[in-house]
């Protein structure tokens, strides 16, 4: 626990009493100057003879009303409260392909770093959006729910490899379905962006998927991430990265993997989304940024968290009271005997 919100006031509170301190001294010396120039050294004393004289105990209560007010600013702080944030945010699901094609080399270093590059720098953007990741090849997880936590989306973008999924195969239906279900609970239309390179070894299934996008609310920005002209699929590297193995099909044949925009573009089309080409990750990052926006958005809670409770107003009321104590201290007159002393205090 810390004792203070911003300890640094204490140490502010030695120079401020040096200051009052001598800007108290200069006074009274100037005071001296100004009434023996205007009345004569004896005259003011004279004058004075009857009012009571100015005790230290009244300049210890201004210097406490100082102390007190550094105290207060320095933020004393015991016991703790949870406090709720609350925030209006559009909702949308992140879709990544993690099928074998995503090791494919026509996108230096391949098609799957590029596509964490781009999601990095979205997650990073979308400070209003909350986020969840799927990873998908013929099926679909959750890789992360929906969230706003940015490092957390960061882990998990970070952590995507090729074939980390036990089943292999590129379904765009699968990751769709999924999706549904995690937006289903928020009211008005969601996004659910799509990066892949668009093959998909089960096409029946993708009018349904429209059709599951559509009631749902959901558009699809679909990203196309690859080469029309495709690039052979790394099966196996040495330590380097240098390929030793290229992916065959069942019949033996290299197999080559070309990016599939007609798809893309159909399923973005049929849920009044978009499609976009992959270019560079800051210029995609930007492009699916401006289609996201005019999603709708919902209230929602952030976090939750304890914190300590300020308990500036104690040393507040007390420099209050020492101030209006030093402002109040009595003067008026000293008794009659009392005052018929030889010399009269100083003040």
């Amino acid at each position: 626990m810390e004792l203070f919100a911003d300890p640094m006031f204490l140490l502010y509170f030695l120079p401020a009493a040096l200051f009052v301190g001598l800007a108290a001294w200069l006074g009274a010396k100037l005071k001296r100057r100004l009434t023996a120039a205007l009345f004569g050294p004896k005259a003011y004393a004279k004058l004075t003879a009857g009012l009571r004289p100015v005790t230290w105990r009244r300049g210890a209560l201004f210097l406490l009303a100082v102390f007190f007010l550094f105290l207060a600013l320095a933020g004393p702080q015991w016991g703790t409260e949870v406090i709720e944030a609350q925030g209006t945010f559009a909702q949308t699901v992140i879709a990544v392909d993690v099928s074998a094609s995503m090791r494919a080399r026509d996108l230096k270093p391949d098609r799957l770093d590029n596509a964490k590059s781009m999601l990095r720098m979205l997650v990073s953007n979308l400070k209003d959006e909350r986020v969840g990741i799927i990873a998908f090849t013929s099926q679909a997880y959750v890789q992360c729910p929906i969230t706003t936590d940015e490092d957390a989306l960061t882990y998990f973008i970070n952590s995507l490899k090729p074939d980390m999924l036990p089943v292999p195969g590129t379904s765009l239906a699968a990751p769709v379905s999924l999706a549904a279900r995690m937006l289903a609970k928020y009211p008005g239309h969601k996004a659910l962006i799509l990066l892949t390179d668009g093959e998909d070894h089960s096409p029946d299934e993708l009018k349904a998927a429209q059709e599951t996008a559509l009631k749902n609310g959901i558009r699809i920005i679909a990203i196309g991430i690859g080469t029309k002209e495709g690039t052979l699929i790394p099966a196996r590297t040495d330590a380097s990265g240098k390929i030793l193995e290229y992916k065959k099909d069942k019949e033996g044949k290299t197999v080559v993997s070309k990016l599939d925009e007609k798809t893309l573009l159909e399923l973005a089309q049929a849920t009044g989304g978009a499609y976009i080409a992959y270019t560079t990750p800051a210029q995609v990052a930007a492009k699916v940024e401006a289609a996201v926006k005019g999603l709708d958005r919902t209230a929602s809670r952030t976090a939750s968290r304890a914190i300590y409770k300020n308990r500036y107003a104690f040393p507040l009321t007390l420099a209050m009271l020492c101030l209006a104590g030093y402002l109040l201290w009595p003067r008026g007159r000293r008794p009659a005997a009392e005052a018929g002393e030889k010399e009269p205090q100083k003040r």
